[in-house]
């Protein structure tokens, strides 16, 4: 492992196992406020959710504001990957989380002065969706920066891991506030975990320094990510297994309320569990895929998880047991995050310096971008066929392509970060 003396590597609170890079401090600090900016977010989507469809009585206005949150991706993401290049990502993100502390402060004043309305909240949704479109690629960006180059993949999985945590915590905490507590007061805790998480990221000392670039050139330098990715056979290849892993496999959790009531015969309570399966999986994916990093390259990690999510997927197309299906839900979301991880680590490690913001924003166009897509492609399936047709389809689609990495390995030759930097002939001006 690289010895590495920039302050990273600095102020180690414990160390040994998989849990190792939480040794070093800055990572630490990021990881902690992150945890509790996630599960702020998920107590907020979980309680305004069930305020609009109770308030309005239309599950349409719900998928209205979510489409708020995550449209913006679409739109903005390639261009805050290339923001996350040319400026200083710990400045980016701190204003991107400031723009959605505001947000959040405001649906919990207007909530406490009975003055919410739909215009309200979709203009509060609509701002916190364009911030989040330009936090990713910085807080993608910024991570190996905070922990020696060896411990990518364990950050990159660790970072996911709360991610995942907070998607467990937050709907439980959410549920107990809409049973228990005032509906004003998930906005003020949301509004709270940003404050957390901009006194983390403010605190730490990234390794290295953004170089500072022209911005009259911003499309050249976004054709410029593009023509990176798009030009090397093995990032190519894998940002199509996370699109096919996305719209095939994320995406099966829209079937997973008519999966519990069709299919498993039960309640929503079947439902939550499903979605609460898949967040634990994938949190216990993290040490796993830190534990495979020591033994096999990313690309074989790659290949492996996308397998493991197809039989996953056709295993609960099959079952018609409670158990078995929370289980298989559970390996999906296990499979789906090692996945994740070593395509994000395979980019990142491999990708110079001044451009891996632009990759990390075509990778969340992969994921974020491709998913909702896939979930009305399945639905459609399902309403045609059924829900375990669409699942099997999807999990046979996921093994049919791993298969073919299987088959064909120059398709992944170079998706290991152990070969260093992969190099590129400029088209822009620097």
């Amino acid at each position: 492992m690289p010895v590495v003396t920039g302050h990273a590597d600095r102020g180690a609170v414990f160390r040994g196992g998989i849990f190792t890079t939480l040794s070093h401090r800055d990572y630490l600090l990021y990881w902690s406020g992150a945890l509790a900016s996630n599960a702020g977010t998920w107590i907020q989507t979980t309680v305004l959710f069930w305020y609009v469809r109770e308030r309005y009585g239309s599950d349409a206005w719900v998928g209205a504001v979510n489409l708020a949150n995550y449209l913006p991706v679409l739109f903005f993401v390639l261009y805050a990957g290339f923001l996350a290049d040319v400026t200083d990502r710990k400045k980016m993100i701190i204003l991107t989380q400031g723009v959605m502390l505001l947000a959040a402060l405001a649906l919990g004043i207007c909530m406490s002065l009975d003055a919410v309305s739909l215009p309200v909240i979709m203009a509060a949704s609509s701002a916190a969706g364009i911030a989040f479109a330009f936090s990713f690629a910085p807080i993608q960006a910024l991570l190996p920066d905070l922990v020696p180059e060896g411990e990518m993949l364990n950050a990159l999985a660790l970072s996911s891991a709360q991610f995942n945590l907070g998607r467990v915590i937050g709907p439980a905490l959410g549920a107990l506030i809409i049973s228990y507590w005032s509906l004003e007061a998930a906005f003020y805790i949301n509004a709270a975990s940003f404050a957390l998480v901009i006194m983390a990221v403010a605190a730490t000392r990234p390794r290295e320094k953004v170089r500072e670039s022209s911005r009259r050139e911003a499309w050249c330098h976004i054709r410029e990510g593009l023509r990176y990715a798009s030009g090397i056979v093995w990032m190519k290849t894998s940002l199509a297994a996370l699109a096919v892993a996305s719209f095939f496999g994320f995406a099966s959790m829209v079937l997973f309320p008519s999966l519990a009531t069709e299919v498993l015969g039960r309640g929503p309570g079947t439902y939550g569990l499903l979605l609460t399966s898949v967040g634990l999986g994938a949190a216990a994916g993290a040490p796993l895929v830190s534990l495979l990093d020591r033994h096999l390259r990313e690309g074989e990690v790659l290949k492996m998880s996308l397998l493991s999510l197809g039989i996953m997927l056709a295993l609960i197309s099959l079952s018609r047991l409670y158990w078995l299906s929370c289980l298989a839900a559970a390996g999906a979301g296990c499979s789906f995050l090692m996945l994740g991880s070593a395509v994000n680590t395979a980019l990142q490690g491999r990708s110079e310096h001044d451009l891996r913001g632009r990759v990390v924003s075509i990778y969340i166009m992969s994921y974020i971008g491709i998913f909702p897509l896939g979930g009305q492609v399945l639905g459609w399936l399902a309403d045609w066929q059924s829900t375990p047709f669409a699942l099997g389809l999807g999990g046979g689609a996921c093994a049919v392509f791993a298969l073919l990495l299987y088959l064909r390995p120059s398709l992944l030759k170079g998706a290991d970060t152990r070969l260093g930097i992969q190099s590129y002939e400029r088209a822009c001006a620097a």
